[in-house]
């Protein structure tokens, strides 16, 4: 049995390492698409503050750790899939085939289509390459504009707050990561950047960049002053790879679509992480979450499907947790509500904190939480649970602080009705 993994982030690193523990004795290769040992992606911002050398970004550490498992890594790009056929056939010429084949390509970062945003000291942040080149051109005392306040772009926000440059943030939506939090939220966390030097500029587009004579580039804005910047970094937002499976026999969407099982429409195919469309615990439906957590599960899922050993997946939960500058936010399940739903609300905006927790009949459904890092933990397991509230529903209403009172309750009439 031939084992194909193409992509070595988390979900395939998993899910190779998977494959191999469950001594199946196929051959079992990680195609990785970078010159680079296999790495994580998230730890990239950790290497442009300086507090991990570039071996700190490696998924595994050890001599030999793939060698030692049985696990082939071949430095190779997919060009296409022939699902029908079983084979794979790389860019830079040459095929092979599988049995099974597990798709972990995850994604790439989308630039807007500005005039400009092909220049050279315009630069993404999602490869250990464009690290190296943003430590470069970002010393301290620069200039760098950062487009996108996203969830990614606010993790970059705080690497280069730590490099010490003089940072320009422009978001075209209306709050900062606007994906993960309200406007009540977004707004408090750009409160919060700005009290500690960041410029934030929501609401606002950019409408082109270009080269002045001083080497540096000029940002013109939709309706605002120009900005100057030595560097620009662009986090307006990935999209999965999926486009060298047109014609591969996969169905794709937002990703490529998977069943309970992690596989896809062409059988023997499978999927996992950022380039996976799976289930969504909340709603039921397709969607991509792009999270180290769910890709390392999906790899996990998937390698043990591949090898025979049936498992479903229950779904993904979407759930971020963000420190910005020292201001923890989360958000879980469907945070911003659901139809005729209820919300409990807490905000004390002179200490930055803020509690949201969205019910759908007596169920707790989403919350979002800024300033707050006790009992999250325990917000999570209540939506997860889809457990009834009764009567604490209408305490959280009117205290939304008392979740933990709450949740005991809900465990110790579970342990009741178990007994």
């Amino acid at each position: 049995m031939s084992y194909v993994v193409v992509g070595a982030g988390p979900a395939g690193v998993i899910a190779a390492e998977t494959l191999s523990r469950m001594g199946h004795g196929g051959a079992i290769t990680l195609i990785s698409g970078e010159a680079e040992p296999p790495y994580s992606r998230m730890a990239i911002p950790y290497l442009l503050a300086e507090d991990i050398g570039e071996e700190g970004t490696h998924l595994r550490h050890a001599d030999g750790h793939y060698e030692g498992m049985g696990i082939d890594v071949r430095r190779e790009r997919v060009a296409a899939v022939d699902s029908a056929g079983g084979t794979l056939r790389f860019e830079g010429g040459g095929s092979m085939g599988y049995d099974k084949l597990l798709l972990a390509t995850g994604a790439t970062p989308v630039r807007p289509p500005i005039p400009g945003m092909d220049l050279d000291k315009v630069m993404s942040c999602w490869t250990l390459e464009d690290a190296r080149g943003i430590v470069a051109g970002a010393k301290p005392g620069d200039d760098v504009v950062l487009m996108g306040a996203g969830f990614i772009g606010c993790i970059v926000l705080e690497a280069l707050v730590a490099r010490k440059v003089n940072l320009t943030v422009i978001e075209m939506a209306d709050r900062m990561v606007a994906r993960m939090m309200d406007k009540t939220g977004g707004d408090m966390i750009a409160a919060w950047c700005e009290s500690r030097g960041v410029t934030v500029h929501v609401s606002t587009g950019v409408v082109g960049v270009s080269e002045n004579g001083d080497g540096a580039l000029t940002l013109d804005l939709d309706g605002k002053a120009p900005v100057r910047a030595d560097l620009v970094v662009c986090a307006t937002g990935v999209a999965s790879n999926t486009g060298f499976l047109e014609g591969s026999g996969v169905d794709t969407g937002v990703g490529v679509i998977v069943d309970e099982h992690m596989e896809t429409s062409a059988p023997g195919v499978y999927a996992a992480g950022d380039v996976a469309a799976g289930f969504d615990f909340m709603t039921g439906g397709h969607d991509v979450h792009a999270i180290q957590p769910t890709a390392s599960e999906h790899g996990r899922v998937a390698a043990l499907n591949m090898g025979g050993r049936p498992t479903a997946y229950r779904g993904s939960l979407a759930m971020n947790t963000l420190n910005t500058l020292g201001l923890i936010s989360t958000s879980y399940g469907l945070w911003d509500g659901v139809e005729g739903g209820d919300e409990a609300v807490s905000v004390d905006r002179g200490r930055s904190r803020y509690l949201r927790l969205s019910f759908r009949d007596d169920v707790l459904v989403g919350c979002l939480a800024l300033g707050l890092t006790q009992h999250v933990g325990v917000v999570r397991g209540l939506i997860q649970t889809r457990a009834p509230l009764g009567g604490w529903k209408d305490a959280l209403m009117d205290d939304p602080h008392r979740i933990m009172s709450a949740y005991l309750a809900c465990a110790q009439d579970a342990s009741r009705r178990a007994a």
